[in-house]
């Protein structure tokens, strides 16, 4: 986001953090009510064009939001989204983007209120690499001709018991609402919004062998005080390393594998 929607943005997350949300059942309301919301703008053009009209009154707006959402959402829910309608946006589309966005700190809020920020992190990251092995899962939770509650059946068959609450119900959140994105994109979205909350980066690091606590402690010691931030470590056993490991934090590649000089060995052969 850019310009207005981006101070639009910072605003409504000002605005839910001054709700003091203390407990995760709440934070989670929150976030699936504001999912539905999300999901409710995609399906009808109409009212998404009519809300994010910048030559409307903000009030006539608001009040829209309010005939529409009142006694079926909390007030909280209710007065964030009024307050998204009445903001001001380069592009239409970042205004559902921003509610989205919203939803999901409301999720990361309830797993942050149980203490489970680095568990959270940590399955999401887990189940992105499930999906991008198996094609046929992935595709099978893309399908739009598959009943969402099918979906949910296999999504409860994989992770049931096996994560946590925030974390399946998240999951099943951003399946029911694809908007338009491959699966891993809108995980790999939900965990940087976590990074966010916990201030930190999140690097991926690929490796031949597994790294010891002390290694990975180090590591991160290390990024962090490289980059200026907390590092979160996401750790990926890659056979195809050689030696040595390779890191990407957000754009940046720091690659140090054995088949990296391995390969550059081999394009100066060639040539």
């Amino acid at each position: 986001m850019r310009g207005a929607s981006r101070a639009s943005l910072a605003a409504l997350a000002d605005r839910m953090a001054a709700e003091d949300i203390t407990s995760a059942a709440v934070a989670i309301r929150l976030g699936n009510e504001l999912f539905s919301v999300v999901g409710l703008l995609d399906a009808e053009h109409g009212l998404r064009r009519a809300l994010g009209d910048p030559g409307k009154p903000a009030a006539e707006k608001g009040a829209v939001v309010g005939a529409l959402l009142h006694g079926r959402v909390t007030q909280r829910t209710e007065a964030l989204v009024a307050a998204a309608v009445e903001s001001h946006w380069a592009r239409l589309g970042d205004m559902v983007d921003a509610i989205e966005e919203l939803a999901v700190s409301a999720m990361v809020l309830a797993a942050d209120t149980d203490n489970g920020l680095d568990d959270l992190e940590d399955e999401l990251f887990r189940f992105s690499r499930v999906v991008s092995a198996q094609p046929d899962l992935r595709a099978a939770l893309a399908d739009p001709g598959l009943p969402e509650d099918r979906k949910h059946d296999v999504i409860g068959a994989l992770l049931d018991g096996k994560v946590s609450r925030v974390t399946l119900g998240l999951v099943n959140q951003v399946i029911a609402h694809p908007r338009g994105r491959p699966l891993n994109e809108a995980l790999d979205m939900c965990a940087g919004i976590a990074a966010q909350r916990k201030e930190q980066l999140i690097a991926v690091v690929r490796s031949a062998i597994e790294l010891s606590a002390a290694q990975r402690r180090r590591l991160a010691a290390a990024l962090s005080e490289s980059y200026g931030r907390k590092m979160h470590l996401n750790i990926v056993l890659d056979p195809s390393v050689v030696g040595g490991i390779s890191v990407q934090v957000g754009d940046e590649l720091i690659d140090g594998t054995a088949a990296s000089r391995l390969a550059e060995v081999r394009r100066k052969l060639a040539g």
